[in-house]
């Protein structure tokens, strides 16, 4: 198939292959489009940098008060090593007997307790950071009937949170509202919540909610949107397959 012919088979396979959904032979059959053809590199390139906005969905974290602590005895720890290289390389400055003994001790105990306090400070440290940290399973971008992205959708089952974030330049009017919507097959719309005019939205939604649906859809509805037993009243603006990530 000669893919710049076939310009939405070629968005489709590019945006699988960002995502990294697109694999086996026909990932390396694309790679090999992509070396051979600069439409198809420029169609790969193009989705990495759409992806690559992802990362500006994640908040901020703050560093957890116990990675001082963990500073703290690093530096503790380190300074007794320096200690004893200096007692063993100037033997006459070294304590003898009972004493001598006893600072060993108490060295080679602290340093031992320091190991252990921050081998579990740092468990309990990347455990809190993973469990915040977002695990996007599900990903859409929603573009117009040109083709044009105006929105980027991710969702984190474990979190149930829906993220949008718009990276078109479309604004709807002050008295009109975008309405995302779930299309599972063989079932009528189903919505999934009415967006606000910010650049960046999250949504509370169950996984139930966008399982095994192949299809998400924007429409342009009155101020506050429709109810979902009502379905889509104004035209579909954006649309865009959703695509689960395999973990």
């Amino acid at each position: 198939m000669n893919l710049h012919k076939h310009p939405d088979r070629l968005d489709t396979l590019a945006a699988h292959y960002a995502l990294g959904s697109l694999r086996g032979g026909a990932r390396r059959r694309f790679e090999t489009l992509a070396r051979e053809l600069p439409v198809v590199r420029l169609a790969a390139h193009d989705w990495h940098a759409r992806l690559a906005s992802m990362t500006e969905l994640q908040t901020g974290i703050a560093p957890n008060p116990v990675v001082w602590t963990r500073l703290q005895n690093l530096i503790a720890a380190e300074q007794s090593q320096k200690a004893l290289a200096i007692q063993r390389a100037h033997p006459a400055l070294t304590p003898t007997g009972w004493w001598r003994n006893l600072m060993l001790w108490r060295g080679a105990s602290f340093i031992g307790t320091a190991v252990s306090v921050v081998a579990v400070l740092v468990g309990l440290n990347l455990n809190e950071q993973l469990q915040t940290l977002p695990r996007v399973s599900y990903v859409a971008v929603l573009a117009d009937d040109q083709s044009a992205a105006s929105m980027l959708v991710t969702f984190d089952p474990l979190q149930r949170k829906l993220t949008l974030q718009r990276v078109g330049g479309y604004q709807e009017a002050s008295d009109k509202s975008l309405q995302l919507w779930a299309l599972p097959p063989g079932k009528g719309p189903q919505s999934l919540g009415v967006l606000s005019h910010e650049k960046l939205l999250r949504l509370t939604v169950a996984e139930a909610q966008v399982n095994a649906v192949p299809t998400l859809a924007i429409s342009l509805e009155p101020q506050g949107g429709v109810t979902s037993e009502r379905g889509p009243t104004g035209p579909v603006l954006f649309k865009g397959a959703l695509i689960q990530k395999s973990l």
